[in-house]
């Protein structure tokens, strides 16, 4: 993308004739309101009024404030959360060894960096605001935008921060010996509670909320550098003393690819060597959805492509290094975990990293974990909450939902201002570079509105759901888009093969990424149909939304 930052009095071509290109390209000194063009681009002005900006139809939302930095951080901290520390025991009871569970980790971490550089190309192509929403829009129209709009607002994003609520409660409770309490009225209340500071947080502006994730990034490190730490040592002590009684044991005496039993929570047994291949691929692609589920954020990074200052180099620059740094914090994690217990242990637990610390440093020391890891998962959920809005904003600007929800910086449902905050010039260099000052808004930038909405959802799916058809729940939402996302980076390559393409991974990236999620999404209904009937009457309650909402554009533009 082209900044400029000069004024020019003549429009850029502009291929969207709903869009009308604009006139003046401006760029504030300050970094407070950043507008620019591209060929792709339906950015413009954002208003003030009264403190709140708000996003116009077909204009840009967001200021360009963000940097690669900021990318990264983001994607560390929605990726790196609960998954790490509770996924471990649901792979380990469907893989046959320790060596095979780093290798569903290894495959996951893979299949997740495929997905995350195919959209990286779809991103830097047809820049947007919303996710996969633009692309799907661009690819197969506007229906299929607005669903997948309609359904992360509605569903996929309400459910993750849902999920992450409930398991940030039952963090706690774990820490204090107490289990089976999540149907409980206490912990759903408290886990709302939970939600509801989490949104504060994301409500005070852009920068704050990337501030704070800044810090839970550093929190998500030390927890994993501790773990890995502690790994090193009992490696380094019982291969000094291999009779020692310190860490598991199992790690040095045993073969890491051989089969071994696994004993399961309910206390049965699994008999790997009496198992068909075809029984093992199940448990094996059970495995690899639990550990998808740990990865699942990879594709956040182009929900704030629309804030990067230079979203061609930075976004694929932020999934390029963030990715490979994830995937080698899981697997030297996971390394850990069967250094420091049993192998026994490992599936029958759903608080690894807990369950490891007491084991090795006393019950102290585990509420200590149970407290850093209470902070990952408050990290992943300001992430997710930073995303969900934004998600609500562009789904405003694109006519599909009401159009309070571009608000920004503001509660209420006041229409569309356009006075501005004069009580701050912006200095401009023009092109015979003099200085002219214009006004600038002021306050925060936060998507309050949508905010609001994401934590009301959020709340119920908390009440009327579990953690476990959440998990399911969210799965099959977010993958089905994914595979018709990927998939339509591959038709883009023969059908708009002069597209221009800042990034461009091999085709054999998102073929690999195609198969696997249409998999997922195929095994997941078929073995979860309920949850897949509930999204299904989404889909078609949102189709209903839809026309309503064209037969009310239509009958207003007649009207007038």
């Amino acid at each position: 993308m082209e900044n400029t930052d000069y004024q020019r009095d003549l429009p850029l071509p502009n291929p969207d004739p709903e869009h009308p290109p604009l006139t003046w390209v401006s760029r504030s000194t300050d970094s407070t309101c950043t507008i620019t063009q591209s060929r792709y681009d339906d950015e413009a002005e954002i208003a003030g009024h009264g403190g709140a900006q708000v996003a116009q139809p077909g204009l840009g939302a967001f200021t360009r404030n963000l940097g690669t930095l900021e990318a990264f951080a983001i994607v560390i901290s929605i990726v790196i959360g609960s998954g790490v520390f509770t996924s471990p025991g649901s792979i380990d009871t469907n893989v046959p060894s320790p060596g095979a569970a780093l290798l569903v980790w290894l495959v996951g971490g893979v299949l997740a960096w495929t997905g995350a550089v195919t959209v990286a190309e779809l991103g830097t192509a047809i820049p947007g605001e919303g996710g996969v929403q633009p692309y799907l829009k661009y690819i197969y129209g506007d229906i299929f935008g607005f669903l997948a709009a309609w359904t992360w607002v509605v569903a996929v994003m309400p459910a993750t921060l849902a999920i992450l609520s409930i398991v940030f409660v039952e963090s706690i409770y774990s820490s204090l010996g107490v289990t089976g309490e999540g149907d409980s009225i206490v912990h759903k209340l408290l886990s709302v509670v939970v939600l509801v500071v989490v949104s504060l947080a994301n409500s005070i502006s852009t920068k704050a909320s990337t501030r704070l994730n800044n810090f839970f990034v550093v929190c998500k490190f030390s927890a994993i550098v501790a773990l890995v730490l502690a790994g090193v040592v009992v490696v380094i002590i019982q291969l000094g003393d291999r009779d020692g009684q310190i860490g598991g044991g199992d790690w040095v005496t045993k073969s890491w690819f051989e089969y071994r039993d696994s004993l399961n929570p309910d206390g049965s047994i699994t008999h790997w060597a009496d198992l068909s291949a075809w029984e093992i691929c199940g448990h094996l692609s059970a495995g690899l959805y639990a550990a998808l589920w740990a990865y699942s954020g990879w594709d956040k990074a182009i929900y704030i492509s629309a804030e990067l200052s230079a979203p061609e180099r930075q976004l694929p620059l932020a999934i390029n290094t963030a990715l490979p740094t994830i995937v080698l914090c899981f697997i030297t994690a996971n390394t850990a975990y069967y250094v420091l217990l049993p192998w026994d242990v490992v599936s029958t637990t759903d608080s690894v990293a807990v369950t490891a610390i007491t084991r090795l440093l006393g019950s102290v020391f585990g509420i200590v974990a149970a407290i850093v890891i209470c902070l990952v998962v408050a990290g992943s959920l300001l992430g997710n909450s930073f995303v969900a809005g934004r998600m609500a904003v562009a789904a405003a600007r694109s006519g599909w939902l009401p159009e309070p929800l571009a608000v920004l910086g503001h509660l209420g449902l006041e229409p569309l201002a356009t006075s501005i905050d004069e009580t701050r010039p912006l200095l401009q260099p023009t092109h015979n570079g003099q200085e002219t000052s214009s006004p600038t808004p002021k306050a925060s930038d936060a998507p309050i509105n949508a905010l609001l909405l994401s934590t009301i959802l959020s709340a119920l799916y908390i009440l009327l759901g579990s953690f476990r058809a959440l998990l399911t729940f969210n799965g099959l939402g977010e993958y089905t888009f994914f595979f018709l996302t990927v998939v339509g980076a591959i038709i883009l390559r023969y059908r708009e093969p002069e597209l221009e393409r800042p990034y461009k991974p091999l085709v054999l990236v998102p073929l690999v990424f195609s198969l696997v999620s249409g998999f997922v999404v195929v095994r997941g209904a078929a073995f979860a149909p309920i949850q897949a009937l509930v999204l299904v009457g989404l889909w078609a309650l949102g189709l209903v939304f839809y026309w309503v909402q064209k037969r009310l554009s239509a009958e207003r533009q007649e009207s007038s």
